[in-house]
């Protein structure tokens, strides 16, 4: 009698892990509501602190200075921590120049965070190599794409690119970032961001499948 209590015990202890493990991997995998509504993404960062981003060129750490870009500080801290950077791709890896990211894989987010703009900051910090910045399409402009540094652009300070952060671990890897495919159409052949926007990662996969990915970026520190 001994015997079968115990199996009956270990079978509900395996059960019941078994059933935990699945509600822990379906939350995980459910997307952040904040993906869908950006008004939920406001939280302030601290002062300083790391973003790991895991890559399919290699890890790397940006550090970020809020008192370098504040708006660009926050909105950062934020993307990372909805998890709104998985997956998303190096799409414009232009040597000597700089690597760009920040179209989500999937349409509907990026659809949803084309709108969510954040004022300009003052710039204070110049765009050297392993420096982090938004891309903007003119003032107070800036939403979700990012690109670091590869050279010396400090001319780009005058148009208000605002540097909020560096690399300051594995450059060696943000330089494998796949470059070649050049310049996007129509002024290349790398991905246009029409296209991109509208169709996410599907298009990537499809025709350019060299590019990059970010796998997982989070916060370290």
């Amino acid at each position: 009698m001994t015997s079968i209590r115990s199996i009956v015990t270990a079978l509900i202890c395996f059960a019941l892990m078994f059933t935990g493990t699945v509600f822990a991997e379906e939350a995980a995998a459910k997307p952040n509501p904040a993906l869908f509504d950006p008004g939920l993404a406001t939280e302030k960062a601290p002062d300083v602190y790391r973003v790991k981003m895991e890559t399919t060129a290699g890890d790397f750490i940006i550090e970020v200075h809020r008192e370098w870009a504040p708006g660009g500080a926050d909105r950062f801290y934020n993307l990372v921590g909805i998890g709104y950077f998985n997956d998303v791709a190096f799409f414009r890896v232009l040597a000597g120049f700089m690597a760009q990211a920040g179209f989500h894989g999937n349409p509907a987010v990026s659809k949803v965070w084309l709108n969510a703009r954040i004022k300009d900051d003052p710039v204070k910090q110049s765009n050297y190599p392993g420096m982090v910045t938004f891309a903007t399409g003119g003032p107070n402009t800036r939403t979700a794409q990012f690109f670091i540094n590869y050279g010396d652009n400090s001319y780009l300070d005058a148009s208000g690119f605002a540097p909020f952060g560096k690399v300051v671990e594995g450059f060696e890897s943000v330089k494998e970032l796949y470059s070649g495919y050049g310049e996007g159409e129509p002024n290349g052949k790398g991905p246009g961001q029409g296209k991109l926007y509208r169709l996410g990662n599907d298009y990537l996969e499809a025709e350019f499948p060299e590019l990059d990915y970010i796998t997982r970026a989070s916060i370290v520190e």
